[in-house]
């Protein structure tokens, strides 16, 4: 996964993520991947590897945790809504915990 690929990254194990030799990305540059990785579904983007090269900004890794916290698809908006309704997992995105009360006054 990407993600993982960038957090070596920041964790300062290796300078490129390509370097890293357990991933499949060093298997792939030097076609050393065993049979069991597959062609990828979707052509490969042109600038893949400059992506995952590039650290996660802390917007990108909050929206990680809270994908994983909250068990709900990862994606963009548009995706990850339709994503949610095709699996009915409506409820890993709404807000946790009960509704808050209005008293009066905070309904005027």
């Amino acid at each position: 996964m990407v993600f993982r690929k960038r957090n070596l990254l920041r964790a300062n194990l290796v300078t490129r993520s390509e370097d890293w030799t357990w991933s499949s990305l060093w298997r792939r540059q030097r076609n050393r991947g065993p049979a069991m990785l597959a062609d990828w579904p979707v052509a490969r983007p042109g600038d893949w590897i400059n992506f995952v090269n590039e650290p996660q900004t802390d917007v990108e890794l909050e929206a990680i945790r809270q994908s994983v916290n909250r068990g709900c698809p990862f994606g963009d908006d548009d995706w990850q809504k339709e994503v949610v309704q095709q699996l009915g997992l409506q409820a890993t995105l709404r807000p946790r915990g009960r509704p808050r009360t209005t008293t009066t006054k905070e309904a005027n």
